[in-house]
């Protein structure tokens, strides 16, 4: 009866309470996002953004609540069941998080290697289409170091999408980006958004972004230790009856007055 319901959910998170030791990241954080939607986290400097996405994509476990991908409990599951679920994911890391001693090709052929039987014409065939994808065609031998902050960002996501994932998490993609290379790393999420279907989650504070691309955002809070909004970002700004929602999203960086605005 409830199995319609739960298959339009790429991610279920359900109680989560993420702690370091004794200290209280986030509790009871519960929220779903939604197959193929562009999903933010959202919230200021230390309110546990990194930190539940370390929860979600399993490098951390947490102290309560349960994580399920696509119905399936990914938090209590078996190392196979696991693996499996993992697999379904692609990540694009802070900085791209590239092998530096590995060409593109080198880096994005990686989990290839490791999760697939493909043969060593097809795995390239894969990678060639990869790098395509995210506009860095003829670019397999290079090395990360020979290449911008932004052409490493798109490389990483090449590396994510290698296994033709149903979801994406990007942890904070503009960081130390300019603007204009931010807003190219947008177009091309929407791009892969489009073309692939691709849930997206990304955890970001960039009002830009935020307002660009976000289908729908929960925002964190450090006081609260877990979400205070849910919803679409622009209807959050001009009308949440949360003080803090509203002066989050409506903040304004030094020298550019038009920040925030619309």
């Amino acid at each position: 009866m409830n199995e319609p319901a739960a298959s339009q959910f790429a991610i279920e998170i359900d109680g989560l309470e993420c702690r370091y030791g004794d200290r209280v990241v986030l509790e009871n954080v519960s929220f779903a996002v939604k197959r193929g939607e562009i999903f933010f986290i959202i919230g200021g400097n230390g309110c546990g953004k990194s930190t539940l996405l370390r929860h979600l994509i399993g490098l951390r476990s947490p102290a309560r609540g349960t994580v399920r991908y696509a119905g399936r409990d990914f938090t209590h599951a078996e190392a196979a069941g696991r693996q499996a679920l993992l697999r379904s994911f692609g990540v694009l890391y802070q900085g791209g998080a590239l092998w530096s001693s590995m060409t593109l090709h080198e880096n994005v052929a990686l989990p290839l290697e490791l999760y697939t039987d493909l043969s060593v014409r097809e795995r390239g065939e894969v990678v060639n289409l990869k790098l395509a994808q995210v506009g860095l065609a003829g670019y397999g031998d290079y090395f990360p170091g020979e290449l911008s902050g932004g052409m490493q960002r798109r490389a990483g996501l090449a590396r994510a999408l290698a296994l033709d994932p149903g979801i994406v998490f990007f942890d904070e993609p503009s960081a130390g980006l300019d603007p204009i290379t931010s807003l190219k790393l947008d177009e091309l999420v929407m791009q892969i958004h489009e073309t692939l279907g691709t849930t997206i989650v990304i955890v970001s504070h960039e009002l830009a972004s935020i307002f660009g691309i976000a289908q729908r955002v929960v925002m964190l809070d450090r006081d609260a230790r877990g979400v205070i909004a849910e919803g679409d970002p622009r209807v959050l700004r001009d009308s949440s009856d949360n003080p803090r929602v509203r002066e989050f999203l409506n903040r304004r960086s030094p020298g550019d007055p038009a920040e925030g605005g619309q």
